[in-house]
């Protein structure tokens, strides 16, 4: 799998079948990359675990585990969404609440992640039809 896109690999080559004049698809919509007018804020590791009271050792290890999401800074530091702390303290809730391991919490962080994806599909959907629910 590729995450360069296409036409990244071999700029200024033709590929096999291309040739010069022929009509097609336009590959360029597809292939656009977008940037941002403005660098989207982020918050260091020291940030994060000030706000969501936890130690700095135990947030790298939920990074390690997939649980928070972070990136890299230019300096290999750890930076993350503003969001981040709102999400640790939703881990913090189900680990201490219904006493899962972290495996656990990553799977139904999915699901509920899942579930409000499906729950606005529908209330984007408007109302479902004149008939009274089955229920």
């Amino acid at each position: 799998m590729n995450d360069r896109p296409a036409g990244a690999a071999g700029i200024g080559r033709a590929g096999v079948g291309d040739r010069p004049g022929r009509t097609g698809t336009d590959i360029t919509a597809s292939t656009a990359v977008r940037y941002a007018l403005v660098p989207a804020p982020r918050l260091s590791l020291d940030a994060v675990a000030r706000r969501s009271g936890l130690h700095p050792d135990l947030i790298r290890r939920f990074v390690a585990l997939g649980l928070v999401d972070a990136e890299r800074d230019g300096a290999g530091r750890l930076v993350f969404d503003p969001t981040a702390p709102a999400v640790l303290a939703r881990i913090q809730r189900l680990r201490s609440g219904l006493c899962l391991n972290y495996a656990s919490i990553g799977l139904v962080l999915d699901l509920l992640d899942r579930i409000s994806l499906l729950e606005a599909a529908l209330r984007g959907r408007g109302p479902r039809s004149e008939t009274p629910p089955w229920t």
